[in-house]
């Protein structure tokens, strides 16, 4: 597997330690080479100094007896230094004494000026080397040597060098990469291995598969060791969650089929109130009115009377067990989302309100266009309770208002039902939602209490929230998300 696949980091670690020694070698030639140009040019020109000394030394009794001739076979001994090009002895007026040249066409140069107080000067360029220095006799100048050299044997000695660089270079990069190579088992190899791994753990799923351990002590040791240790944490973590998956999973079908069992009874609780309590009451109630009706002129008004309240009761406790029922089914009914126009739904149940109380004066205001997402069946509910709760308490007024619309809670639509009838004492506001409780008499406005509670029931259902706010006399407003 490692000789078939790209295993970049082996590479990087060759060229990297290929690059480093080259590197290094090439800035240790570069510095010899440099060191070593620079000290053959000082050397050159005390080589150039001793031959100006010895030149001039030797011409002063050619300048003193203007001996041209003498000068001249001085100047030719500096045939033997082969770097020489051309060699002139200026008189004491700066005219040519006597000259020397290997090429013998080449004409006499000027003389170079001479700082003021230097008895020597030199300049040195990438071809040659030009050094005057004066001639003294008695004190006095008595002349000026030239010479002209060039450079090479500077230039064949760096070349030689460069030469020798080159053969040092490429067998030292040849010798790094086998040593590269030799390293790169014990330092690229493992991670490629870590790598393959990591890949077939990811690929796989497997978190059984560990590593090899290597016998080094160092950090690749350590990342090696450290992950097979996270292998089997996550090995360990997945069998715990399997099992703890298992166990839910068995929880959940256990407290499922309980649900399914508590069902069936609700189910045949309802059944039994439906029938069961039903044929009592409408016992109850026939019974009483057939008092009522037949053996009126054998009763009192007071006799009347209780058989009335005997009849307004079995149909309050009818109404109960309806509400009853109505709640239990909301709680078990299944959901089937839909677009819901609840502008629409609205105006539907405001239009059966003013068929049920037309001499009402109610201003309703509709907004117009609001939508949502839930089950239409169910939001009829939550909005015939609402509206319906609105109608009733603002019935003691001679004018009503009474608001459907929409507003921000949060960041999300929240639709409210606002009115301006009795209100509530914003106190007990945490007792509106629950069964059975009521903030009015009975004698003041027909309920039974469950109302509210049914429509709490729905909006939790569609994971929203709803909310109450008023004050006595002066309306209220139920707010409801989805």
């Amino acid at each position: 597997m490692l000789e078939t696949q790209d295993h970049s980091i082996s590479r990087k670690l060759t060229w990297m330690n290929m690059f480093v020694s080259g590197a290094a070698l090439l800035l240790a030639c570069a510095a010899f080479i440099g060191y070593e140009r620079l000290t053959f040019r000082e050397t050159m020109v005390r080589n150039l100094s001793t031959q100006a000394q010895i030149v001039g030394s030797n011409s002063v009794s050619a300048l003193v007896f203007n001996d041209p001739q003498s000068a001249e076979n001085t100047l030719s001994a500096l045939k033997a230094a082969p770097n020489v090009l051309s060699a002139v002895i200026y008189g004491p007026d700066g005219r040519p004494f006597a000259s020397y040249s290997r090429d013998r066409d080449s004409q006499v140069p000027t003389l170079p000026a001479v700082p003021a107080g230097q008895a020597e000067a030199y300049w040195i360029t990438d071809k040659q080397v030009v050094l005057v220095r004066s001639i003294v006799f008695g004190g006095k100048p008595t002349g000026t040597v030239y010479i002209r050299s060039d450079v090479q044997e500077l230039n064949q000695r760096l070349k030689r060098y460069a030469g020798i660089a080159g053969i040092v270079l490429a067998v030292s990069l040849l010798a790094a990469l086998v040593v590269s190579s030799i390293f790169r088992r014990s330092v690229a190899e493992p991670i490629v291995r870590l790598a393959d791994i990591a890949k077939r753990v990811s690929r796989e799923k497997n978190y059984s598969v560990r590593a090899t351990p290597i016998r080094s002590q160092g950090e690749l040791a350590i990342l090696i060791d450290s992950f097979n240790e996270m292998l089997a944490q996550i090995d360990q973590n997945e069998k715990d969650l399997r099992k703890a998956h298992d166990e839910l999973e068995q929880r959940v079908q256990e407290r499922t089929a309980e649900l399914a069992a508590a069902n069936k009874e609700l189910e045949a609780f309802s059944y039994s109130v439906s029938h069961d309590l039903r044929a009592p009451l409408r016992s109850i109630d026939g019974f009483s009115q057939a008092l009522l009706e037949d053996y009126a002129d054998k009763l009192d008004p007071a006799g009347r009377d209780c058989l009335k309240r005997v009849r307004s009761a079995t149909q309050r406790m009818s109404q109960l067990i309806d509400d009853l029922l109505n709640l239990s089914r909301v709680t078990r009914a299944e959901m089937r989302r839909e677009k819901v126009d609840l502008s629409a739904l609205a105006r539907s149940i405001t239009e059966e309100l003013r068929k049920g109380d037309p001499a009402r004066r109610v201003e309703l205001t509709i907004s117009d266009g609001l939508m949502a997402d839930a089950d239409s069946r169910l939001l009829r509910v939550v909005m015939e309770n609402l509206l319906g709760n609105a109608w009733k308490y603002t019935s003691t007024h001679d004018h009503a208002q009474i608001e459907f619309g929409q507003a921000k809670h949060n960041g999300r639509p929240a639709y409210f039902v606002r009115d301006d009838g009795a209100g509530f004492d914003p106190r007990y506001v945490g007792r509106l939602f629950g069964a059975f409780q009521r903030l009015h008499g009975a004698t003041e406005f027909p309920g039974t209490g469950i109302g509210l509670a049914t429509v709490q029931r729905i909006i939790h259902r569609h994971g929203g929230d709803v909310w109450a706010e008023g004050a006595v006399e002066h309306g209220a407003t139920f707010y409801f998300t989805l």
